[in-house]
Formats: structure tokens, sequence, C-alpha cells
């Protein structure tokens, strides 16, 4: 604590400190000590990021550029893929106006900092990271400090504190010992003792089950493992927490243990229920109860969630009978699918959905585990329950602009899927078909048409060419073909889909509607003067099907007033593309990637009927916008700045 403390004093910085120990041992509890220290004692900034997987640790580096200054537009943009997330971040918290202090919490895999280049120093604050690796190779330049277990002395008064009557000091030392000195351990122990009432245990008694259960467990050979230190304490409690009336806590505990340790939003757990073993009105007090022995913790929101160990949730996972790990995976597959929409509208933020990442990915990396012992495993409908979260949850992420974190949990997702469900199972296939969509939006264009051509191919072979999946997998790859500059190709395929979904579909079907409009951005000269004479019934479907205000129709207008002005008829173009521009701006915001390309459309339409004066200033905007938001570099920055410099000279032929 002196060597962090000095690491926040005034005018220090340009350090990054890295606490490493065994999980449970309180990294981060010293890392909250710091920051309290830091934000009340010494007037930092307080920024804290949880880094326990990709999508976490973007999200809340991202949190940061926001409070630093970060615009709207610069966070979309970094979202989609389009400007580099962690050179965001650093360029702010390099000029930051108030020195700070960033906590990157819970490192355990540090490739996932590297991955990005997240990990950095700015004269302007100090970043600590808290980690259970220890190997310098991870951590080159940063300042090491080894968090162990307690002292032996310290340990015991531990356990004095929750349990003052317990027993002597001796005898605290001695079960301190036994439990290996881990605070994680001490805790659970300390708050069971606490909570005896009726016939409270000595720490002699608590000793004597103790032995039976290192013993039973083997953390006798295994000292260095929390797991089996902690495992020996949160049965004790759930045993206690059981004999107070409340054997459903366990069951709970065991739910908790399908997802992960990051903050699970309370949220989810409205309405839950698990038959007998977890009435619905039983939720309540069963959660009561592990919260007083500190089994789990409450986080303050938004959104108010709740924090279990990874340590004791990993202990209670591996403790869980093979009988109820099925029904508890699949009530958790449930419960996820509840609050993640089939079909998600884009432009929505994923705010809401990004705290589920962490929890969808760990279900799916739980049931998808190949055990050795036949008949341990969860069967293969909840294995597809899981594997139909994430693809949900991706889907989200991709529709809400987010495709850097939609492609982190594709990738992870696809890894973990194809171990139990195979490469070929339809599922994986349109995972695999997302992130082709994801890897183009990123502008990965090669690794996009390498995937979206062999997804097709798989398609066709396994499902025919006329399938729904098949057509889909068409859409994908004509649209990466088209955005490499393949126009033929594309639109080829992407009228090999419309045409195929409009006879297994239907024509009004809404994935049929939204390629039927797309193939317009597809196509170029003659085609797509024959194209265009049928895009006012589509246009009109679209309304009447959907809503003059979905964002199908939306997309609808802004593709028809797109063919429009490529046919050379900006005058029928215009009050389209007017119409698109004041839609998109209304549901995205003025630095929405869509709203900047409607605008660079409307003052391209608007050049093209003579309007000059107009259509400059408007693409001046779009140019200020995009080299703030994308950065002056970008390609799209690039065409925006030729197109005004071509309106300015006056050319009405500017495409």
């Amino acid at each position: 604590m002196e060597t962090l403390r000095a690491a926040v004093a005034p005018g220090a910085g340009g350090q990054v400190h890295v606490l490493h120990g065994l999980g449970g041992c309180g990294k981060t509890a010293v890392a909250c000590a710091l920051f309290e220290h830091a934000t009340a004692g010494e007037g930092r900034v307080g920024l804290w990021v949880n880094a326990s997987d990709t999508t976490s640790l973007r999200s809340g580096m991202l949190a940061v550029a926001a409070d630093r200054g970060a615009s709207e537009g610069e966070l979309t943009a970094a979202r989609s893929g389009l400007r580099a997330a962690a050179d965001l971040v650093w360029d702010h918290l390099d000029r930051s106006d108030r020195p700070w202090l960033l906590v990157i919490d819970n490192a355990d895999d540090p490739s996932v900092l590297r991955d990005g280049g997240w990990l950095r120093t700015s004269p302007r604050g100090t970043v600590l990271v808290t980690s259970r690796q220890a190997a310098s190779r991870w951590w080159p330049g940063a300042q090491l400090l080894q968090v162990g277990v307690l002292p032996r002395a310290d340990a015991a008064q531990v356990l004095r504190d929750l349990a003052p009557d317990a027993g002597t000091a001796e005898e605290a030392e001695e079960i301190a010992e036994r439990l290996g000195r881990l605070p994680l351990a001490l805790t659970l122990a300390g708050t069971f003792l606490a909570h005896q009432v009726i016939s409270p245990w000595t720490l002699t008694e608590y000793g004597q089950r103790l032995d039976i259960d290192l013993i039973d467990q083997g953390a006798v050979d295994h000292a260095g493992d929390s797991r089996h230190l902690v495992s020996s304490t949160w049965e004790l409690s759930l045993d206690a927490v059981a004999g107070q009336g409340l054997p459903e806590a366990q069951t709970l505990l065991r739910l908790l243990a399908c997802w992960a340790s990051d903050p699970l939003p309370l949220s989810l757990l409205s309405g839950l229920e698990l038959g007998a073993d977890l009435p619905a009105g039983r939720v309540e007090p069963a959660l009561r109860g592990l919260l007083d022995h500190s089994l789990t913790e409450l986080v303050p929101g938004p959104p108010r969630s709740l924090r279990t160990h990874g340590v004791l949730l990993d202990s209670v996972a591996r403790g869980t009978p093979a009988g109820q790990r099925g029904q508890l995976a699949a009530k958790a597959a449930q419960m996820l699918l509840a609050v993640l929409p089939e079909i998600p509208e884009r432009g929505i933020e994923a705010a809401p959905f990004r705290p589920l990442a962490p929890h969808v990915l760990a279900l799916l990396r739980r049931v998808s585990a190949v055990v050795p012992v036949v008949g341990e495993g969860v069967d293969l409908p909840v294995v597809e329950s899981a594997a139909e979260c994430a693809l949900r949850l991706a889907v989200n992420l991709h529709r809400s602009g987010d495709s850097a974190s939609a492609l982190a949990v594709g990738q992870q997702a696809v890894e973990l899927a194809r171990a139990r469900l195979g490469d070929e199972h339809p599922l994986v296939v349109r995972l695999r078909q997302r992130l082709a969509r994801t890897l183009r939006r990123l502008g990965r264009y090669e690794e996009a048409e390498t995937l979206a051509r062999r997804t097709l191919a798989d398609c066709e072979r396994l499902f025919g060419p006329s399938a729904p999946d098949t057509l889909e997998s068409c859409a994908v790859l004509a649209s990466v073909l088209w955005t490499d500059g393949r126009e033929a190709e594309g639109s080829a395929l992407m009228r090999r889909a419309v045409d195929g979904r409009i006879e297994v579909l239907g024509p009004l079907h809404p994935v049929t509607l939204r390629a039927r409009y797309i193939i317009l951005e597809l196509l170029r000269g003659p085609e797509l003067a024959r194209e265009i004479e049928g895009a006012p019934a589509v246009l009109r479907e679209c309304a009447e099907t959907m809503g003059p205000d979905h964002t199908i129709t939306m997309g609808a207008e802004l593709s028809y007033a797109n063919a429009l002005y490529y046919a050379g008829r900006p005058a029928e173009a215009l009050p389209l593309a007017r119409r698109a521009f004041e839609a998109a701006r209304r549901s995205y915001g003025p630095e929405y990637q869509i709203t900047l390309a409607s605008r660079s459309l409307f003052a391209l339409t608007l050049a093209g009927v003579g309007e000059f004066p107009e259509a400059i200033a408007h693409m001046e905007a779009v140019v200020e916008q995009r080299g703030r938001v994308l950065g002056p570099d970008h390609p799209w920055t690039g065409n925006s700045v030729a197109n005004l410099a071509a309106l300015r000279a006056g050319d009405t032929s500017t495409r």
C-alpha cells in the first residue's frame, strides 16, 4: 500500500502496477483500498474496468473514454470497429483535465489486454492491474506486487473479528492455517461461525469438520489450489443456510455457478422458478441467505447486480451432482433467451446486453466441455440452447454497431459450440455467418470472403440450395464481394438470395423485404435501370408490412434514393434522400454511420439539382464528423473529402 499510495501522490503518473496472487487472496480488496485513497484523499478521477473477458474490457474502457470526454460519435465508431478503440481511450486519457487512477480488475487472461493494445501508460495517470498471472513476460515495464496469503496472526484475526466468541487466538490460528490463510476462505468460515444461533459451533468443532472435508477433497495435497480451500468452507456455509430453513439457497448458488463471476444483472432473476428445489416464492429468501453468509454480494447499479467470486463458482460447479447439471444449465439458458431479442432492431443501443456477454460465454463453456466420464455431460439440446444465446448476443451486438464485441463473442462461441455440436450443426453455421458479416463490417474483407465462401459451400452440401441458411450465406457473401468492388458477382448472389427467399419465405417476410431493397445498392448500369422500376412497390410494401418508421422501411427509402441518384435521376432522389437523412438523424443521432451515409447522399442529390451551397454545407458537416469520429486517414473520411472538393469545384458527376 505504501508503494501504491506513492504512485497516486500529486505529480505521479506514467506507471503500471500489477497485483498478482491466488484467486481469493484479496487483490481486488487492495485495489479498492487504493481507489478510495486516490479518489477521496488525492482528488484523482477513479476509473474501474473489469477485464475478465474481451467484451467486458472493451465496454469498460470505452466507458472510460466517455468519462474523459469522448463524443457519442467517437464511441460509436470505436464500437463499430471503424476506429481503433484502444487508441481512442488512451487519447482521451492522455488529454484528461484531471489526474486519474485506472484499475483493470480480473485480468486473469493477460492476452485479452494485449489484443488491441489496451494496457499502456500515460503521464496523466496511474494504472493498477489485478491478475492471477505472475509471469513477467505478460507485464513488460510494470512493477509486479505479489498479494500472498495473510500472515498467520492476521489470518486468525479475520476469524476472530467475524466470530469473536468462537474460540481462542491459538484455535483461530490453527483453523486459519488449515484454510491456507486465504482471505476468501477465512471470510466464508468466519461468516459461517457468526451465523450459528441455536447451537453455535466453536472453532474446535469447525476444525473437526474441516479436517474431514479437506481429506475427502484432497486439499491437503493441493494447498496451492484455492478452489479446494474454498470448497471446504462454502459447503459448511450452505449447510448453515439450510439449517436456518433455506435449503433452496444451494440450488440458487448452483444456478449462479452456470454463469460467470462478473456482475450479473438482478433483473435476470426476475420470475425465477425451479420447481420444488427452488419455488418462485423462495428465491428472495434464498438470495438473502447467500448474501448474509458472504456467498455472493450486491453491486450497486445501474444495473443492480450480483457478484460471486470466480473461485467459489468454479468450486460449486465442480461439486454440482451430474444429474442436476443439465436442468440447471437449461434454466440458465432459458433465462438468458428471455432477455435477448431473437430479431433485434438495427441501431438499438447494446448497453443492456453487454453485461450478459461473459455469462453467455461462461454458460456455453460449461455445457460444451467434453466430459471424460460418459453420462456426466449435459444433453445436446442444452448445448444448443446455450449456443442460441451466443448467436442472439452476437446479432444484438452487431446490429447495435458494436462490431468489435460481436466479433469477440462470435469467435469464442464458434470454438466452444463446435466442441460438442460439430462444425456442421446449423447453429455453428449461423455463428460463422454472423462472423463473416462482422469481419466485413470491420474491413477485413479477405477473411470475410474466405469464411463466407466456405459457409455457403457447407450450407449447399448440408441443407440444399434453397434452404434459408443457404440463402443467408448467399446474401452474406454478396455483401462482402460488393464491398470489395466485385459488384457483378455480388449482385448475382443477392439475386439468388432474393428469388429464393420470395419462394421459401414469401415476398413480405422481413428477411425477404430487406434483401429486395439491398440489391438496389449492388446494381449498376442497365441492370439497375431495370430493377429500379420495381423499387416504389418494395418501399410501399415495407411501409405497409413493417410500418413507416421501422428500420427496414428506413433502409428501403435510403436504398431507393441511392439507386435513383446512381441511375442519373437526382431530382427524383432528392425528396427520398431528405426524408432518409431526417429519419436516420431522429433514430440514430447525428454521428451514427447510417446518418452520415444518408447525409452524404443527401448532399450529392442536392448538388445534382444545382443546390450547391446547401450541398456543400452538408458535405462539410460529414467531413468534419467523419474526421472527428473515424479519423482523417479512414477511407470513408477520404471519400467525403474528395466529394467536398468536387462539390466546391461545381462537379455534378460526383459519386
